[in-house]
């Protein structure tokens, strides 16, 4: 029963701790940059100095992701009903081996993409 409070306790302040932890270190380093007298300008992202979003790089990886696992589902099915392998190894090892092969994929285009930004 005491568990049932402390885990998600526990895992609230645990998030929360994270995230003051990062946003006071940000403030006091932008603090301290600008004291320096450092152009504030360092804070702002142009589209000229190469910054893709965060967002249409985990679209891009996880769209791959997503085919790469369905690619592997089809290949399991067919390698269980022509090969007759079994259906556990077939399955696992299958969607393991395309979901890394996803994600090397996903890493080179996004790698691809940075460069010609």
């Amino acid at each position: 029963m005491a568990s049932a409070i402390l885990v998600p306790t526990g895992f609230f302040l645990t998030v929360f701790g994270i995230v003051y932890l990062f946003l006071s270190t940000r403030n006091k380093e932008r603090l301290a940059l600008i004291e320096k007298g450092v152009d504030a300008n360092v804070f702002v992202r142009t589209k000229n100095d190469g910054y893709i979003p965060g967002w249409k790089i985990f679209l891009i990886n996880f769209a791959i992701l997503l085919i790469s696992v369905g690619v592997a589902i089809f290949l399991a099915a067919t390698l269980v009903e022509v090969l007759g392998v079994y259906e556990e190894v077939a399955y696992t090892g299958t969607i393991f081996a395309m979901a890394g092969i996803g994600l090397l994929v996903g890493f080179n285009m996004t790698k691809k993409l940075e460069k010609e930004n």
